[in-house]
């Protein structure tokens, strides 16, 4: 795509809005279609498995770090730029955000972007879930609950005003990144292989990397070409969900890579579903399971702002450019959501 046509042809903020269509429709696809999902992948681990949701969730991880850190090398984007990057990381923010994250993906059953593609899919409670953690992500960054994430997130920060690269601080030459992506993927290979996972799977999977990858550059390849600054972003449902629910609420409409990104994933993973015959309406089971999800949407809101992101924005976005906090806050939701699955759903699994 020729970036300086297009924003020739359209104007800089509808361009933003429709590479973030485009990056939103791949990922929703490959997401609905792979079933890519951080709490399901940390819930086989907290069981003792490897299983298929494990090997989806390494795949997509992998493929991002491939794409990502093979981009950078070719020179399609330099990672120092990222919006990530460009400003100081909260150590405490990823630690504490992380693990209050991962306990609420575990309650509402689904990280907010698998709670985004079930509730195209016709999930009702998903899209509860997921309107309350677009309200409380809202809330985290400029509301009631903004002065309480400042103040946790101001407890340990990164020093000189930007985040840490990890490749840099350990001294590792730049290609390193990519051969971690390749082991990466190998092991998830592999273990898609024991799993017995079928072919497609692997490769919806891998598109979910991919879309990732699409995003960071894409919006560099705008940033070069447009006239006022343009933030260098990609996937993540933190920052867009809040920003989408506002952009249809106020009066004065400000088109962005965000903007297009969560109707994006709506359209691709909306149409997966119908293509696939897996569009159904399903509801809550029962009074409890909705408190929970509800609970769970509400941690989950507050958690992924304090952290820097939610389980796509820090744990594969964030940490496909090695953001140090980025790496950070992902460690910390995986060790919530593995400590509230024993605590919460294990025993009750154990007394059914």
């Amino acid at each position: 795509m020729d970036i300086l046509a297009l924003v020739e042809g359209i104007g800089e903020e509808p361009a933003a809005a429709l590479l973030g269509l485009v990056t939103g429709i791949v990922f929703g696809v490959a997401a609905q279609r792979s079933r890519f999902c951080l709490r399901a992948a940390c819930v086989e681990f907290a069981r003792g498995s490897l299983g298929p949701r494990m090997s989806v969730w390494l795949l997509c991880f992998s493929t991002a770090l491939v794409w990502v850190q093979g981009a950078t090398l070719a020179g399609f984007l330099r990672t120092e730029e990222a919006r990530m990057m460009a400003v100081a990381g909260s150590w405490s923010g990823a630690v504490i955000g992380g693990l209050i994250f991962g306990a609420g993906m575990v309650l509402a059953r689904g990280c907010p972007g698998r709670l985004l593609v079930l509730a195209a899919s016709g999930n009702l409670r998903a899209i509860v879930s997921g309107l309350i953690f677009a309200v409380v992500a809202q809330m985290s960054l400029k509301g009631l609950l903004a002065p309480v994430r400042d103040r946790l997130a101001a407890i340990w920060t990164t020093p000189g005003g930007r985040n840490i690269d990890l490749i840099d601080w350990s001294g590792l030459p730049r290609e390193s990144g990519l051969v971690l992506g390749l082991m990466i993927a190998l092991l998830a290979l592999a273990l898609a292989r024991r799993n017995r996972i079928g072919a497609s799977t692997l490769i919806f999977a891998s598109g979910v990397g991919f879309a990732v990858a699409l995003g960071w550059i894409s919006t560099f390849a705008l940033a070069q070409v447009s006239f006022d600054p343009v933030t260098i972003s990609s996937v993540t449902f933190s920052g867009p969900s809040a920003t989408t629910l506002m952009f249809f609420l106020q009066p004065v409409q400000v088109l962005e890579f965000d903007v297009g990104l969560v109707p994006g994933v709506v359209v691709g993973a909306g149409a997966s579903a119908l293509l696939s015959r897996q569009f159904r309406f399903e509801g809550f089971e029962n009074e409890g399971n909705m408190r929970r999800a509800m609970s769970g949407a509400v941690l989950m809101g507050f958690g992924a702002m304090l952290a820097g992101g939610c389980s796509i924005g820090a744990g594969v976005t964030g940490g496909s450019i090695f953001a140090a906090t980025a790496w950070a806050a992902l460690t910390a939701m995986w060790v919530g959501a593995v400590i509230t699955d024993a605590l919460i759903d294990r025993p009750r699994t154990a007394t059914a």
